[in-house]
């Protein structure tokens, strides 16, 4: 069974920085996509990015862009966000992803449980 613990969710001021964490255990995911998604209150889940099995590829949503940096540690079994520049909109559940698939941006997969990020003004 994978499981997918997230942490350093937080709250910061707008213009500061975070960075996410996410281990897995019970299965090796150097083969997979592993990403994050977020859920901001009262809307649907979103992609935010993702980083393919070799680590040399990421996508990221246009909204996060150039202020958001996604990277994975396979020794470790862990994936990283690191977030600058938080804007209030960026205040959401932080969801870590598994994707078997290496694809990664369709929500398939494996989740955690969510870390909390508020940025306030």
């Amino acid at each position: 069974q994978v499981q997918l613990v997230e942490s350093g969710g937080g709250l910061v001021q707008a213009g500061g920085s975070l960075s996410l964490s996410c281990a897995a255990s019970g299965h090796t995911v150097t083969n997979w996509a592993m990403g994050w998604f977020r859920r901001p209150p009262g809307k649907e889940r979103e992609f935010v990015a993702t980083i393919l099995s070799g680590g040399g590829t990421t996508y990221y949503a246009d909204s996060v862009k150039g202020r958001f940096t996604i990277s994975r540690d396979n020794t470790k079994n862990t994936v990283y966000l690191q977030m600058n520049s938080l804007k209030i909109d960026d205040t959401a559940v932080y969801y870590c992803n598994a994707d078997p698939s290496n694809w990664g941006r369709a929500g398939h997969g494996y989740w955690g449980q969510g870390t909390q990020v508020t940025v306030s003004s």
